[in-house]
C-alpha cells in the first residue's frame, strides 16, 4: 500500500493560499539550495503526484515550458506520473498524466504497489483528502511569514487524524520542515 503525502508551503499562521506570493524569504540572494536538495530527496521517494484540476492546469501551463530550470523540478514534473482529480477534465494535455474522477479512484491508487503519492497545492482537493481520512503524512515547509488571512490547511471545524512529529529540519533561509505522520 502506498502512502499519500500532503506537501505544502505554509505560513506560521497556517495559510497555504499562495495568491499573495509569500513563499520567498527575502531577496534572490538567499541560498535555498538546501531546500531544493530536500525537495529532490522527497521526489526520489515518490512515483506519482496528485493535483486538483485548478493546480494541475496551473502547473501544466508553466512547467512544461521551463527550458532553463536548474533545480530539476521541470524535468521531474514532466517525467513523473501526474494524477488529476476532476469530474470535468477531458484530455489532460500533459504527458504521463491520468485523470481520476473521484476519491474512490484515489483509494484504489493508494492500494497499488509503489512509492509515495504526493499532493501539493490543490487546496480544495487536500481538504477533501483530509476529510476522507486519506492522508498518511504531512510535510509542511513553514515559512517565517504571518499573513492573518487566506486559505488554511486545516479548516475550522475540520477533522484531521491524530499526528506525531517524525522530523523537523531547519534551512538556512529560516524555513522549517515539519513532517507529521498519522499517530
Amino acid at each position: 500500500m502506498r502512502d499519500l503525502v500532503v506537501t505544502e508551503n505554509i505560513t506560521v499562521d497556517g495559510v497555504i493560499d499562495a495568491t499573495e506570493g509569500w513563499f520567498t524569504v527575502g531577496d534572490d540572494a538567499v541560498d535555498e539550495s538546501d531546500i531544493i536538495a530536500e525537495l529532490a530527496a522527497h521526489t526520489a521517494r515518490c512515483d506519482g503526484v496528485l493535483f486538483g484540476r485548478v493546480t494541475f492546469e496551473q502547473m501544466r501551463g508553466y512547467w512544461p515550458e521551463q527550458t532553463d530550470d536548474t533545480t530539476g523540478i521541470a524535468e521531474d514534473l514532466n517525467e513523473i506520473t501526474k494524477y488529476v482529480v476532476s469530474g470535468s477534465l477531458g484530455d489532460p494535455g500533459w504527458r504521463n498524466s491520468v485523470v481520476l474522477r473521484d476519491l474512490e479512484q484515489v483509494c484504489e491508487l493508494k492500494r497499488r504497489p509503489g512509492r509515495d503519492i504526493v499532493s501539493t497545492g490543490s487546496i480544495t482537493l487536500v481538504h477533501a483528502l483530509i476529510a476522507a481520512d486519506l492522508v498518511d503524512e504531512f510535510r509542511l515547509f513553514v515559512y517565517p511569514v504571518v499573513l492573518g488571512r487566506g486559505a488554511k490547511l486545516f479548516v475550522d471545524g475540520g477533522a484531521a487524524p491524530p499526528l506525531r512529529l517524525v522530523e523537523n529540519k531547519s534551512f538556512r533561509s529560516g524555513v522549517v520542515l515539519l513532517r507529521y505522520r498519522r499517530a
